[in-house]
Order: structure tokens, then sequence, then C-alpha cells
């Protein structure tokens, strides 16, 4: 494959997904608009009406709607796209299993929104973390033009032979979704080489009638839900081969986890999503101060990369994980899974996990709260102190 060639342009988030969505001649968007990703299906209804995206786009009553009839596009063979945030993502629930189950590689992009009750339009991850274990592949993008790139990277990985799997694009809401930003936008020829435009599996034919769907009994049911698991960790090694080629395509190298000034770090951060340039920002200025800490990040969130994440943190001795989502009456998601990942490790030292929860509904949490959450951690250090979890950054 050769090289794609780009346009620099600065262009709001949301629009920059519409328009991968058209690079990547989808057939079909169906969606409900719902803030903060309304901007989103708004734009790809644009070019759908004005010729720019040979589509068909089906305004639906509800995001259930949305996601059944994404499900019968894909069953049908199409390249089907959609987008939704917090209840919309909750009203969705009941399909997103059926899509995963079934084996329908429609690609979805979340912008995150927290969840109703009290009604918030703002930011954190707390509608996803309700939608861990749905089967998709999940991906979590740190700013607009890794928004761009893992939308198209996500069709590659969905549609490939080996995975057939739905894919999901976590961007946050407002923070990311809304800002307007420098991107790289590639050149048309170059994305549908790399993510060919194909009708892999077209079960709904005429021709070929099928039963889709039927009661799972005791006896098979099992078998089923392994041959999904085996068929998501498994997509692992497809998503890798394919971060590689969008590298030697697209110029921009991605994978699973990301460090940052990490591999001497005493303390290190671990993020997920827009708040990890945050977390950078602070890194650095501790670094001044001759504190060593760093930065892990998790860009993709299933199929949990174990081993990558076991390696990044082999040396540190200090964990401290922010999530911007409560698992009531338990500690962060994140911070759980690493918990469970560090547990069965054969690591010689199991660094202490911190458990900090914060940046809930949209709020702030600024370079100097990341800072000052070391400092705590220094402070409970030195009085064997270590907490299950904690809610940061509340108001007094």
């Amino acid at each position: 494959m050769k090289k794609a060639t780009h346009e620099r342009v600065a262009i709001e988030v949301s629009i920059a997904i519409s328009e991968a969505a058209r690079l990547l001649d989808v057939d079909v968007v169906s969606a409900y608009p719902i803030t903060p990703q309304t901007h989103i299906v708004e734009h790809l209804a644009d070019m759908v009406n004005n010729g720019e995206l040979d589509a068909e786009y089906i305004p639906v009553e509800s995001e259930h709607s949305a996601m059944s009839a994404c499900i019968g596009a894909s069953a049908a063979g199409a390249r089907t796209f959609t987008a939704t945030s917090s209840q919309g993502l909750a009203l969705m629930h009941e399909t997103l299993f059926i899509a995963s189950g079934m084996r329908f590689p429609i690609v979805m992009v979340v912008a995150n929104r927290s969840l109703s009750a009290p009604l918030s339009i703002w930011g954190d991850h707390s509608d996803i973390m309700a939608n861990r274990d749905i089967g998709w592949v999940q991906f979590f993008a740190e700013n607009g033009q890794e928004a761009l790139d893992l939308t198209i990277i996500a069709y590659r990985v969905a549609e490939d032979k080996r995975v057939v799997l739905p894919a999901i694009v976590n961007i946050d809401g407002f923070t990311v979704s809304h800002v307007t930003e420098p991107v790289f936008m590639p050149d048309q020829a170059s994305v549908l080489e790399f993510a060919p435009h194909k009708m892999f599996q077209m079960l709904l034919d005429p021709d070929r009638p099928v039963m889709m769907g039927p009661v799972g009994i005791p006896e098979i049911y099992t078998e089923a839900k392994m041959a999904l698991d085996i068929a998501l960790l498994e997509s692992r090694a497809v998503i890798d081969e394919t971060f590689g080629e969008f590298a030697k395509v697209f110029g921009r190298k991605y994978s699973a986890v990301e460090k940052y000034k990490s591999d001497d770090a005493d303390i290190v951060i671990v993020t997920m999503g827009g708040i990890s340039e945050t977390a950078m920002t602070a890194v650095d200025r501790m670094r001044k101060r001759r504190k060593k800490v760093g930065l892990v990040r998790l860009r993709l969130w299933r199929p949990f990369p174990f081993d990558d994440l076991r390696d990044a943190l082999k040396k540190a001795k200090v964990l401290i994980v922010f999530d911007r989502a409560l698992s009531f009456g338990g500690c962060g998601p994140v911070a759980s899974e690493i918990r469970a990942n560090l547990y069965n490790s054969k690591l010689k030292r199991k660094p202490p996990v911190f458990s900090f929860v914060g940046a809930l509904s949209g709020r702030d949490f600024t370079a100097d709260q990341f800072a000052e959450l070391v400092e705590k951690v220094e402070g409970y250090i030195k009085k064997g102190i270590l907490p299950e979890y904690e809610i940061v950054g509340v108001r007094e």
C-alpha cells in the first residue's frame, strides 16, 4: 500500500468523525440525536442530503431503534455507522448484545456523557462503563486526530474476516467532541485501500433464507458465549496488526497502551481518554521539580491489554488510577481491572493501586489537581494508608 496524502484542516472533532465515515463510504447511517453526539449525525445527514455521501440515512424514533436498524443493515451486508451518548447508549443496551452475539461489524462512536439522575449533559465515562461487558471492541481516543484515525481503524478491525465484531470509538463529550483543532485529513483512495469497502457477511439473502436469533438452549448457550469471548480476545492480534499497517500508510503510530515518561517513574498515573493530555501536563511540571512521575494511558479497553499493561507498569513503585466513572459501592472500573490484572501477574513487585474517581459530569480536573493527587498519595504511603477508592475534586 502506498502512503496516504493528507490535508491539514481545522475542524470540530465531531465533524472530523463524520468526514471519516464519508471517507469510508459507509452504506447506512441510523441514529437518534442526543447531546453531545448530535453534530456527528447531523453532518452525516447533511452530506447524504447534499449528495456528498451515497448512503441510506435512517432517522428513527429512539436509540433502541437506531441500533436495531444498524443490526438489520449489517445483516444485509451494509457498511453501517451510528453514534450516541449517555441515556441513548443506555436505551440501546438490550440490542448491543445482539450486535456482538450475532457478529455484526457495526462501528459506533460514543461521545461519553454522564448518566441521569440527576440529569446531566456533560461528559464522563459512566455511560460506557455501564456497557463494559457487551462484547464489542472498544477504543478510547485522546484528541481529534485519534478520533478520526480510530474510526478508520475500527472498520478495518471490525470487518476483518478473523474478527467480525462490532466496535466502539469513545470520545469525551464536549472536551473532545466539540473542540475545533487541526487534524490531518487523509485522501479517500488511501482510506478505502486500507479499509476496503466490501459486503463481507450477507446473511439476509432472499435466495438463501436462514433463521436468525433463535433460542439458545442451555446445551449451546455457554459455547456460543465462549466463542464470542474467544473472538474478542483473538481480535487483539488483528488490532496490533492494524495499528502497524496504519502507521505505514498514514504515518501515525498507535498502540493499545501508551507510555509517557514512565520508564523510570516511581509513581505512574493511569488514565483513559482526553484527560490524559491534562495528566501529561502535570507530569511535565512535576518532572521539572525532579519528581519521578510518569503516565500510562489505555487506548484499548476491550479486549483488555493485560500483558501490555503489566509490561508498562513493571518498574512502577506506586500506581494512581484515575477513573471518570464510579462503580457504586466499589472502586473505579479501570482501577478494578488493573488490580485484578496485577494480582495474578508474575511481577516480582506488585505496586499498590490507589483508585481515584473524579472529573464527573464535566467537572474540571486540572494539572495542578493531578499534582495534588501525587502529594496525597505520597502522604498516604508515609502513613501506611491504602484506601479502597476515593472520590476527588468534591466541593467542600
